[in-house]
């Protein structure tokens, strides 16, 4: 059996979206996927609550009401712990694979040294997820069949939106552990609004995302400790009417970390969310075209 194997029964990702796409915006949940393969699970050392523990679980939930409103949203089903789509295509470990890893494979990025590459080492907490060294056919097997076929998708919607509207907004929906602490004061935010330092997205995205979610009573921290990973900023060119956004949402403000279970108020920041992304909407073509490359 190999990746492809592994979602024979329910597809690696899919793209909800309604009959017509409405708005120049896409968005995207590359790290919510819960669906556990039973051939990764007996490779794991973890059992079936620890390995959730990178999952942004619900958050393509949360972020549900875009498709209603008109914008399609690509989400994975496959976990993050399995594969990460929000990586370059080969951030490999050696020290993971029996085999010696491609010439060409990053193997000293920070998110690799991390043990966070694009086939992770670690799941939050930093703990271990194999007790032994895979072939290395495991990792290029996913990447193969389904990182490659994920972002030609992301491409493909973000190009399709740019012909028809004459730019694309993406939005990169993310959680973050509630533990995160920003500041010399170790404040918790609610949220972070993620640019790449002005240089994915208008600054007028951002600026109206912030107040927005300040209007509903979040806080909001911009850029630390989140900016942006591979996806925000390989996508997002401002100069080229493409603009790109990473929401970052505590996962304290919806769900129980320890259980994976859902809290009472889940439905209430759904809410706010739809809010937020009907606000987004709302603005004015002008705030997307014919921008420079902006620096914070």
């Amino acid at each position: 059996m190999n990746a492809a194997d592994d979602f024979s029964v329910i597809p690696p990702f899919e793209v909800r979206q309604s009959a017509e796409q409405r708005v120049p915006f896409v968005f995207n949940s590359p790290h919510s996927g819960s669906h556990y393969p039973e051939r990764f699970m007996a490779l794991t050392k973890l059992d079936a609550m620890e390995i959730r523990r990178s999952e942004d679980s619900y958050v393509d939930q949360l972020f549900g009401a875009a498709v209603p409103l008109g914008a399609p949203m690509l989400a994975a089903n496959f976990p993050r712990a399995y594969l990460d789509v929000n990586r370059e295509p080969w951030e490999l470990d050696p020290r993971m694979f029996a085999e010696p890893v491609p010439s060409f494979a990053n193997i000293r990025s920070a998110r690799v040294a991390g043990g966070l590459g694009t086939v992770p080492k670690l799941v939050g907490e930093g703990l271990d997820i194999y007790a032994a060294r895979l072939p290395l056919a495991e990792a290029v097997g996913r990447i193969e069949a389904i990182y490659k076929p994920y972002h030609d998708t992301l491409k493909r919607l973000l190009s399709s939106t740019h012909a028809r509207f004459g730019y694309a907004v993406l939005i990169d929906c993310h959680s973050m552990p509630a533990n995160i602490r920003i500041g010399e004061n170790g404040a918790r935010p609610d949220f972070i609004i993620g640019d790449r330092f002005g240089t994915s997205a208008s600054r007028a995205l951002s600026d109206t995302a912030i107040s927005v979610l300040l209007s509903l009573g979040y806080s909001v921290a911009h850029n630390k400790p989140y900016a942006g990973g591979f996806i925000t900023e390989h996508y997002g060119r401002p100069a080229k009417r493409l603009h790109a956004l990473q929401i970052e949402v505590n996962r304290g403000l919806y769900m129980d970390e320890r259980t994976m279970r859902k809290l009472s108020r889940f439905d209430a920041l759904a809410d706010d969310m739809a809010r937020l992304i009907a606000e987004l909407m709302a603005m004015p073509d002008d705030n997307f075209l014919d921008l420079p490359l902006a620096a914070e």
